[in-house]
């Protein structure tokens, strides 16, 4: 089934943010700038049938490189979901079979071009960015295993890949083999500004607009608005990427940034486990103590319970500062109630706090200590050494000293020479004068890189 893209679809767009762990930045859309625009006449179409990704498959096979991005629905539920697969390729030639603009296209979103109005630097702007974009939907019952196994053999291009490698590996088992991050490339740049808003108006003064982002990305069909504002994820990133290789390679920066894309991939194929002992300590736990905290963790718990089984995002149940309140609360000998609450919710809600307080002190959370034993004389010398050589390097290369290597990293490679080449890439070593078993003595060629 093609489900049509209908912009006469409402949203709900009225919820409120969730954890910012689960939302990558997506503040970077938009329909028009200046000569430039994605118009929004076109017919929209999602490839939702195999007839569909048989066509474009060979458009994936002839290119050296994809632009990929996704949309889940972490805002809507308590078991996110893949919703939304978009993907740019290039098409520098002219395919007749694509008609006139605003012609149906059967394998895809169509031509998310440019409206020209005339002027040269709009032709040439056109000439320069002209992807053939495609939204794929991947809850339309669509066997997606010839599509990733012709993606693992191109380059990906993404901005910040860590939240979507993770995301179509855990939901389509796919495992990208090579990747260009524009994050990455523009921070080797010196570029503070670096999300793709910013970047867009640095290198192509295209003007991107917030919008969709608190959309249920699962709903069916797909408003036209959304369809637009998530393909402006992927349209304009190939031209992007060439415009950063050619500065990294400028700078002979380019080995350095093939090292960072590498250590990308190998962090986002690890797992990351959630200590279930320690997830109730939720942002403000810190502050509890004795018997509230206690209460928090049960009322987390509870919260967690709720969520699962009404599968909606455990803020829905309850946000996190009404739940520190609530536990305060209790403790104090109080009884909070919420007027969305439904009689069963509530009883549950009460009956969570009353476990807590029976439980005698011993069996109270211990204050987590965030540091281990105080670091010796020689690590905390290690460290002010290490870091004046980062923020020399950094300020020699324009570079973000946490960028450079983060504080927690020099932390731990003070305290461990042996975790140098785990934490740090070869050219962040070098830049630090380590050895690769982290050991000081090493050559920096911060004078002469970039």
């Amino acid at each position: 089934m093609i489900y049509a893209i209908n912009d006469e679809a409402r949203m709900t767009n009225d919820e409120r943010s969730s954890n910012s762990r689960m939302k990558k930045e997506r503040s970077e859309r938009s329909s028009r700038h200046l000569d430039v625009a994605i118009p929004s006449s076109l017919p929209l179409r999602l490839i939702a049938s195999a007839a569909q990704l048989a066509e474009l498959l060979p458009q994936i096979q002839e290119v050296d490189r994809v632009a990929i991005d996704t949309e889940a629905d972490s805002l809507h539920c308590y078991r996110e979901k893949l919703c939304l697969l978009q993907v740019s390729v290039s098409a520098d030639r002219t395919d007749s079979s694509r008609g006139e603009p605003g012609a149906d296209v059967v394998a895809g979103i169509g031509d998310a071009g440019w409206e020209q109005r005339g002027s040269k630097a709009g032709r040439d702007q056109r000439s320069q960015l002209q992807p053939r974009d495609y939204v794929i939907d991947p809850l339309a019952n669509l066997d997606l295993a010839p599509l990733c196994a012709v993606l693992e053999t191109k380059e990906i291009v993404l901005h910040g890949a860590d939240y979507d490698l993770r995301l179509l590996r855990r939901s389509l088992n796919f495992v990208a083999r090579r990747i260009f991050d524009t994050v990455i490339a523009a921070r080797l740049l010196g570029i503070r500004e670096f999300s793709l808003t910013a970047l867009l108006e640095r290198y192509f003064e295209i003007k991107l607009t917030k919008g969709s982002q608190k959309a249920n990305w699962a709903q069916r069909p797909l408003p036209a608005r959304m369809a637009e504002y998530a393909i402006n994820d992927t349209h304009y990133l190939l031209p992007l990427a060439e415009r950063l290789e050619t500065e990294l390679r400028r700078r002979h920066r380019l080995k350095w940034f093939h090292q960072s894309c590498q250590r990308a991939l190998e962090q986002a194929a690890v797992d990351r486990t959630r200590d279930v002992d320690e997830a109730w300590r939720i942002p403000g736990a810190g502050a509890l103590r004795g018997q509230a905290a206690a209460v928090l963790r049960e009322l987390w718990k509870w919260r967690e319970s709720e969520a699962r089984v009404a599968d909606r995002p455990a803020f829905h149940i309850l946000q996190n500062s009404e739940l520190l309140n609530a536990a305060e609360s209790f403790a104090a000998g109080e009884v909070p109630d919420y007027r969305h609450f439904s009689a069963r919710r509530r009883q549950a809600f009460r009956e969570a706090a009353e476990r807590a307080l029976r439980l005698p002190e011993e069996d109270w959370p211990v204050v987590r200590r965030r540091f281990g034993m105080r670091a010796s004389a020689e690590s905390l010398r290690r460290m002010a050494e290490l870091r004046h050589l980062r923020d020399h390097a950094a300020r020699n290369l324009d570079l973000e000293p946490s960028f450079v290597a983060p504080r927690s990293t020099l932390e731990a490679i003070a305290a461990d020479s042996a975790l140098a080449a785990k934490l740090l890439v070869p050219w962040q070593r070098e830049l630090l004068g380590l050895s690769p078993r982290g050991s000081l003595g090493g050559s920096s060629s911060c004078e002469t890189a970039g």
